[in-house]
């Protein structure tokens, strides 16, 4: 025997037999090849009590529209919150601090119902549908016209085998149960972005009223300090918040919801550079203001090209020209950026006399402009 050649000890049980070209051996039983295995075939069915038992069935019966039930409570829990608590109702949460009470409300409420309905579904699927094991061989793609009906025949043996024409309190139980379920969500739709929103839209702490009908000053975010004209430099961009803004913290109403309303965008221009009349009429000697919320999906506009003076939205890459009033040149969004009216006060600090002409952020429903 050369040095190239081996062996290879019995394997207790198995016989050995020579392989091609690399002179190994293997047993007998594994170089017969898989088509020694034996089909295994399906273990046995084991029947669940509802299958057997025609108690167990009207048990679990009454337990899937249970759930259902309680699937509609939840949805008309979110009705009645909806209109019945105050926006500006409030609790303490252990862990999280002062709480809004109807958006607790709301998110439980909604979430029990949809929770209920899945929780229906997967027991009624489990106790009361059809579980029988059912080996399927696979065919030519195109089926025969027998075959096509034949499938018609298996769907309508499956709906007859959910128990929804022999149990009529479960059909009805989760009509009930999606029918509410959608009312919430219209609600939400049509009660959010309705008539009565599209003041609040236009409302931002930018209004003069906030600040007893005087013009309000331009501060630096986040360091809150007013922001002289002598201070903007040609190219120089700042990112702006509103002085009103420390009076809502000070009285934590809606801060968030203000501060994302109210960020704008400052930045200085040649003034030859703006082909607007009125974007040169509401700054001052090129300095411009703009809501920096894209009116795409509402995302922060703050990337700015000072060659091209153009303005570049992250998100979904958007893109305003300041040169021509922050029209849209590129991308999803369908509407300028709302520009905020801005002058120089006595002591030589940039003011805003007066709030954004239109709403600021994304299209809605009602917007004219």
């Amino acid at each position: 025997m050369n040095d190239n050649q081996t062996t290879a000890a019995p394997v207790e049980g198995h016989a050995l037999v020579p392989a091609s070209g690399d002179g190994q051996v293997l047993p007998a039983s594994l170089a017969a090849g898989p088509d020694t295995f034996e089909d295994p075939g399906l273990p046995p069915h084991i029947h669940r009590a509802a299958d057997i038992d025609p108690a167990a069935a009207k048990r679990a019966e009454r337990q899937v529209a249970t759930m259902f039930g309680i699937s509609m409570l939840g949805a008309l829990i979110f009705v009645v919150a909806y209109f019945a608590i105050r926006d500006e109702a409030t609790f303490f949460l252990p862990g999280v601090g002062k709480t809004s009470t109807q958006n607790v409300v709301l998110g439980l409420s909604l979430g029990v119902s949809i929770l209920f309905i899945g929780l229906g579904a997967v027991h009624w699927a489990k106790t009361l549908m059809s579980d029988e094991e059912v080996v399927e061989e696979r065919h030519a793609q195109a089926s025969s016209p027998e075959a096509r009906a034949g499938a018609v025949t298996v769907v309508s043996d499956g709906v007859e085998s959910t128990g929804l024409t022999r149990r009529p309190v479960l059909k009805y139980s989760l009509g009930g149960a999606l029918g509410l379920f959608a009312l919430p969500l219209g609600l939400q739709i049509a009660g959010s972005l309705g008539p009565v929103t599209v003041g609040e839209l236009k409302e931002t702490l930018w209004d003069p009223e906030n600040n007893g009908g005087k013009p309000i000053r331009l501060m630096r975010d986040p360091e809150m300090t007013p922001i002289k004209l002598a201070d903007v430099t040609n190219g120089s961009v700042f990112h702006v918040m509103p002085e009103t803004l420390q009076h809502s913290i000070d009285e934590r109403k809606h801060v968030l919801e203000g501060k994302a309303k109210a960020a704008v965008i400052l930045i200085r221009l040649d003034p030859n550079d703006i082909k607007v009349q009125k974007a040169r009429d509401w700054g001052v000697d090129g300095v411009v203001a703009y809501s920096k919320i894209c009116t795409h999906v509402g995302c922060a506009v703050g990337l700015y090209e000072q060659q091209t003076h153009h303005l570049l939205c992250p998100c979904h890459q958007s893109t305003f020209d300041l040169t021509e009033d922050c029209k849209v040149i590129f991308g999803p969004a369908k509407r300028a950026l709302p520009q905020l009216k801005i002058t120089v006060d006595d002591e030589g600090y940039l003011v805003a006399p007066e709030g954004f002409a239109e709403a600021v952020g994304p299209s809605f429903w009602e917007r004219k402009r």
